[in-house]
């Protein structure tokens, strides 16, 4: 079988429970698109708004406040809410990467610790870390234990180190600025191990893909892709695309129907969908990435229409500002207007302004070709 461009998208749309919402609990949705990006507090409720049948904000900060799901730095160095039966194997995946991307960076070196010097440390701040510690709190810890300078050494630490966010409240559980503790015991995962489980949850929430598309998804490198598909085995499924790269997915996954109706969306800044395969990705027109994608790397909250990436949105003034790069129909205003609206009756108990800290963006001018506000 060949898959069309067209089907690879509704393929990543489906898996991403984007065609349509579904009536899942919290866990067993984040469970199902494999990660959520956390980088910005608002971004793993909007995105499981977008996905989650009635679903309510309360639903999510009761499973970051009882550990069904944690925040922790993960794929491409940032933050993702994960199942927290999925952490493990998913920082085994990702530590080596991890570890590498900070102990090498001068702002580590510059401390005059090694990297021997960086894991000794860590192992004798897991005990302090038990409890719930501020990075000012961590970085005065370190400070005393090994004297001036090397309280920077924290700022490595908490990229790699088994550690989850713990939530401070405000309207997103977490604010910005973050408090860790360090994860609980649990079995030990092997790298090899957490690499595999780390693919088949992937392919799980956005395949078929190929090996260029996880790595771009998680940053790691080919010959560890490359080792882990060789010991799935037949555990992947080879599947034939429209470009030269293998596409690899699950043996029993499905793939919707080339004719398959798709639901506009207001996705959050930097949803995982937008993230997940190689550039310009599969629903997102390559001459619209310079306006939705700034060049500090700040992904904009997008509309999404049959698919594919036709505008940003922003709050603005008790409603949301619909920007679209294109002509849209009567009909796709219509159903995004009716999108936005319920958005903006859900977003008034909460954040009315979410994301507002980025409004210097639309500031600095977007090419859209119609703007609509939109109230609840």
């Amino acid at each position: 079988m060949t898959l069309s461009a067209r089907r690879l998208a509704l393929a990543t749309l489906d898996r991403q429970m984007l065609l349509q919402r579904r009536p899942l609990s919290v866990p067993d949705a984040v469970r199902q698109v494999c990660a959520l990006q956390a980088q910005t507090p608002a971004s793993p409720y909007l995105a499981l708004w977008n996905r989650i049948e009635n679903f309510a904000a309360e639903q999510l900060d009761a499973a970051f406040a009882d550990g069904r799901i944690v925040k922790a730095g993960l794929m491409r160095i940032t933050l993702h809410a994960v199942h927290a039966e999925d952490y493990p194997a998913f920082h085994a995946a990702m530590v080596s990467s991890l570890r590498a991307s900070r102990l090498y960076d001068r702002r580590f070196t510059d401390t005059g610790l090694t990297a021997e010097d960086a894991d000794t440390l860590l192992a004798e701040l897991t005990p302090y870390l038990q409890q719930a510690r501020t990075s000012a709190e961590v970085e005065a810890e370190v400070l005393a234990r090994r004297g001036a300078g090397t309280e920077r050494a924290w700022w490595a630490l908490r990229t790699y180190a088994p550690l989850h966010h713990v939530p401070v409240g405000g309207p997103w559980s977490f604010g910005h600025r973050n408090t860790f503790r360090a994860a609980p015991a649990a079995p030990e995962v092997s790298a090899r191990e957490g690499v595999q489980r780390l693919l088949l949850s992937y392919l799980r929430a956005f395949g078929p893909a190929t090996a260029q598309d996880f790595a771009r998804f998680t940053l790691l490198t080919s010959a560890v892709i490359k080792q882990a598909v060789e010991d799935l085995g037949e555990r992947l499924a080879r599947v034939g695309g429209t470009g030269r790269s293998m596409l690899y997915d699950l043996p029993d996954a499905t793939v919707p129907d080339e004719d398959t109706p798709v639901s506009p969306r207001l996705l959050p800044m930097w949803d995982s969908s937008l993230l997940a395969h190689v550039l310009p990705g599969r629903l997102m027109p390559a001459e619209f990435r310079p306006a939705a994608v700034r060049r500090n790397g700040d992904v904009l909250p997008c509309l999404l229409v049959d698919g594919r990436v036709a505008g940003v949105w922003r709050a603005v003034g008790g409603g949301l500002e619909l920007t679209a790069f294109r002509r849209l129909t009567a009909g796709e205003w219509r159903d995004l207007t009716e999108e936005a609206a319920r958005l903006v009756s859900w977003l008034a108990d909460r954040d009315p302004q979410v994301y507002g800290r980025y409004g210097h963006w639309w500031d600095k001018g977007l090419p859209g070709v119609e703007t609509r506000v939109v109230k609840g």
